[in-house]
């Protein structure tokens, strides 16, 4: 912010350093606003014709390997979104694989 600040002073033709606008800002107790911006996540789907229930609400396997279970979730940072799949097998509970992508659709 102090950076945007001091460049629009220099386009005025004011002399100032970028330290100098963040003392006065500290001064006056003007403080940057943080906006975030809102992206959409997620996509709406009619999964009811296309997927078949085979779990049958047992979640918990005899075997490894029996059912795996994946999730998709963002990471917002400070600049974007990260997005993160992971494939877990219920049996062990551990997660087998995982990717980090800057898109939403995966390779």
């Amino acid at each position: 912010m102090t950076l945007r600040i001091a460049k629009k002073l220099k386009q005025i033709g004011e002399i100032i350093a970028e330290r100098t606008v963040g003392k006065y800002m500290k001064e006056m107790g003007i403080k940057a606003q943080w906006i975030k911006h809102y992206m959409i996540t997620t996509e709406d789907s009619d999964f009811s014709k296309k997927i078949r229930n085979i779990f049958d609400e047992q979640f918990n396997p005899e075997r490894p390997n029996a059912f795996w279970c994946a999730d998709i979730t963002y990471i917002w940072t400070m600049d974007r979104f990260f997005y993160l799949a992971n494939i877990m097998d219920l049996y062990s509970r551990k997660i087998i694989a995982w990717t980090l992508s800057k898109r939403w659709k995966f390779p």
